[in-house]
């Protein structure tokens, strides 16, 4: 499937694809090594929420907003 084919699809179903994919990739983390700068970066912000304590906000919710502002 070409870009010309994907962006005549409806919204809903490229975000459909879009989570597909981000899935996909969430599956092979360790497909893609980080770098020390990177895995500074992530140590920083796990620190950052262990004090906090905030869980945000479902995907699902931010996902479902993110559809309705389209």
């Amino acid at each position: 499937m070409n870009m010309t084919t994907l962006r005549k699809l409806p919204v809903a179903q490229r975000l459909d694809l879009v989570e597909e994919l981000w899935d996909s990739i969430a599956a092979d983390q360790g497909a893609l090594p980080l770098t020390d700068a990177q895995r500074a970066m992530l140590d920083g912000r796990l620190d950052a929420y262990e004090i906090d304590g905030n869980p945000g906000r479902p995907a699902d919710d931010v996902v479902a907003d993110i559809r309705n502002r389209l």
